[in-house]
């Protein structure tokens, strides 16, 4: 699945995510806080590590996933970043 990066990082919370600095992956986890302004955000405690903090300098990124039952792959969609051009079409 194509990954997407996001700099809106407060609409991440409870999403499971890519952390990545230089194009490399450095943390994945489930976004637990981030600041209103996009400047920090918290990676929740895992098996990968204890709680994390990622400022500014960091990339976000997040792919859709599979799922159980009748719903085959969901999305953060109302995250995903409108393709050039579309604003404004219903």
């Amino acid at each position: 699945m194509e990954s997407y990066r996001l700099s809106d990082w407060c609409r991440l919370i409870g999403i499971p995510v890519e952390v990545r600095k230089d194009f490399e992956l450095v943390r994945s986890g489930v976004v637990d806080d981030a600041m209103e302004d996009s400047s920090a955000l918290w990676i929740a405690a895992d098996a990968s590590g204890g709680r994390a903090l990622f400022a500014a300098g960091y990339e976000v990124w997040i792919r859709p996933r599979e799922l159980e039952g009748r719903l085959c792959y969901k999305m953060a969609a109302a995250l995903r970043p409108l393709p050039a051009g579309a604003a404004g079409r219903a």
